[in-house]
């Protein structure tokens, strides 16, 4: 199992995280690796992926009618 923690700045990591990792892993081995976030090695997001988006926003745009409203959708969820 992989997990893994993204942040803007290393002054993000702060003692409540390394001690969460701690609980969550308790006497299991961890690694944990720092990489320099650089543009060769950011995840870009795919144009497939980008297009797909484009298509659900043309949709919504031609198809109001199939936009819910989150006020009334959240009145039908159970929260219990």
């Amino acid at each position: 199992m992989y997990t893994t923690y993204h942040f803007q700045s290393a002054a993000e990591i702060n003692a409540d995280i390394l001690d969460a990792i701690k609980i969550a892993f308790k006497g299991k081995p961890v690694v944990i690796t720092v990489e320099e976030e650089t543009k060769e090695n950011a995840q870009e997001i795919p144009e497939w992926q980008k297009e797909v988006v484009r298509n659900r926003q043309q949709y919504f745009i031609d198809n109001p009618q199939e936009l819910l409203n989150w006020e009334d959708e959240k009145k039908s969820i159970n929260f219990d």
